[in-house]
């Protein structure tokens, strides 16, 4: 009698010769996507807390990232720092599952569209495209996780876990509340999401062509080396780009944020009461930290796992250039 393949073993397998970027190395990428952004976002989970904490009450918050810290420690224990973990690990794995796994497949799909030359000369805008679309979808899935996991930072006496929290939002506010802050996470998420791919790709590009090599002729370590670096440039430039909508986000889940007018009117009056020059810098240090860190991260542990899985992450080639 033959053997049965053990689970996930064809996700395991290396892509089969020919046919390098067939539906399985698609789905590589989105696990691959999906596990980055869960690791991340999970063990960035304390920093993400104080970061609310401050946008939500700057008043009382007002001592910095390692003061926001302690000061939650002393009030509310050191569990606090971890509300909300269950859905921001479950919610970011959905969002990383789209968000990476859609810009893959649109990346190499521009490629056969275009062609080599072409999408190498045209490579920050398909970067800007393909992330904006993989955003907006990842986006839909991602809204009520992290409406659930804000409510939760806002009152942490609200809900006992996700399932917990979503049975309170949904019987309080409807299928409406956990979309009442769809437009501010499609504002910070979708910017961050562009600027994030396109600064990373083009760093990393500089990067390779200081050192006179292609990726496929340096080793998987120095690769992501190169992820790393790239990714710390990337995460900085899209959390300064994305703080404002960030600001917005943390406090439209609020309870009662706003007003009790229509979404618009809520983020309007929020905007006022709050002022740009506060929306921009209020919480940034603390954002710029963990968005650096997060980003590096990501794409360190991207790279990592499409090489553990057998598959390669694509990149745009230049092909006048001989190495």
């Amino acid at each position: 009698m033959p053997s049965q393949p053990l689970p996930g073993a064809a996700l395991l397998a290396p892509s089969p010769a020919g046919t390098k970027y067939d539906l399985m190395h698609y789905i590589k990428g989105a696990a691959a996507g999906g596990i980055c952004c869960s690791i991340t976002h999970g063990a960035l989970c304390p920093v993400d807390v104080v970061k609310t904490r401050v946008q939500l009450d700057p008043v009382k918050y007002n001592s910095g990232l390692v003061g926001g810290m302690r000061q939650v420690v002393a009030e509310e224990g050191a569990m606090a720092l971890t509300t909300g973990l269950g859905a921001t690990a479950f919610g970011y794995f959905v969002q990383g599952w789209f968000k990476f796994g859609g810009v893959e497949l649109l990346k190499i799909k521009a490629v056969e569209a275009l062609g080599e030359e072409k999408a190498w000369n045209n490579k920050v805008p398909i970067y800007l495209g393909a992330a904006a679309a993989a955003e907006f979808i990842a986006d839909i899935f991602l809204c009520p996780l992290e409406a659930v996991r804000i409510r939760s930072v806002s009152d942490p006496d609200f809900c006992d876990g996700l399932a917990d929290g979503f049975g309170k939002m949904l019987k309080a506010d409807g299928i409406g509340g956990f979309y009442a802050g769809f437009l501010p996470i499609l504002a910070k998420q979708v910017p961050y999401t562009m600027a994030k791919f396109a600064v990373q790709g083009s760093a990393a590009d500089a990067i390779y062509s200081s050192m006179g090599k292609s990726p496929a002729e340096l080793s998987s370590g120095t690769n992501v080396g190169v992820s790393l670096t790239s990714g710390v440039i990337a995460g900085v430039a899209a959390a300064i780009i994305s703080h404002p909508a960030d600001t917005l986000l943390s406090k439209i889940n609020k309870a009662g944020a706003g007003g009790d007018g229509p979404m618009m009117s809520r983020l309007l009056n929020i905007a006022k009461e709050v002022g740009f020059v506060n929306l921009c810098t209020v919480g940034l240090l603390p954002r710029c930290v963990m968005i650096g860190t997060l980003t590096a991260g990501q794409f360190g542990i991207f790279d990592t796992v499409m090489n553990a899985l057998g598959a390669s992450k694509f990149h745009f080639h230049d092909p006048n250039e001989k190495h």
